[in-house]
């Protein structure tokens, strides 16, 4: 089984390192990057990543993903950059959980 370091669990919730691929045919999560600095989620978004356009699909998919209010995320580092620190100001091991599950039946499949 593969385990990943893309969740960091913080004393004010997780941080998850995301990598974003804008402007793609569909919102889903498409697996795990491996990285030189560490493994990121990869999620597919699609709109483009202007004016910040992106990021607010990004925070509305994970949100609903998660079934979490949007308020709950925070982009803390990269909201210019594809790679990303989101802060989720929830402690929830389901939360955890459902990220790492997504991502594991998607391992593989994206490309690195």
């Amino acid at each position: 089984m593969y385990c990943s370091n893309f969740i960091e669990e913080r004393n004010e919730g997780y941080v998850i390192r995301v990598r974003i691929q804008p402007s793609s045919s569909s919102c889903k999560i498409k697996g795990i990057s491996k990285e030189p600095d560490g493994d990121f989620l990869k999620v597919s978004v699609c709109s483009v990543p202007e004016k910040g356009k992106a990021n607010k699909e990004l925070v509305e998919f994970l949100a609903k993903t998660l079934k979490i209010a949007k308020s709950n995320f925070e982009i803390i580092s990269g909201a210019t950059d594809k790679h990303k620190k989101i802060l989720l100001k929830i402690k929830n091991e389901n939360i955890k959980n459902i990220l790492e599950t997504k991502a594991r039946e998607n391992y593989g499949s994206a490309d690195n």
